[in-house]
């Protein structure tokens, strides 16, 4: 899953570490959904917004399969 984690740690002067204390997890784990090695938990994925103030989407951007729907499993 991509995203725009690093930019919006940036912006707002954040050290991978501080977001990291933030949210609740390692700087490790920071790093790794910055360099696209670890897809967050959605726990995670929301806490991030939250603490920026935006959208799930404005941050993070899945690459989901726009040709297979809910119908295409049942």
């Amino acid at each position: 899953m991509n995203n725009s984690l690093q930019e919006y740690r940036d912006r707002y002067g954040l050290s991978q570490r501080e977001l990291a204390e933030h949210v609740g997890v390692t700087r490790q784990t920071i790093n790794a959904v910055e360099g696209n090695r670890y897809d967050p938990s959605v726990e995670l994925v929301f806490k991030l917004a939250a603490f920026f103030e935006c959208p799930v989407e404005d941050v993070f951007h899945p690459e989901v399969d726009v040709e297979t729907t809910a119908s295409d499993h049942e």
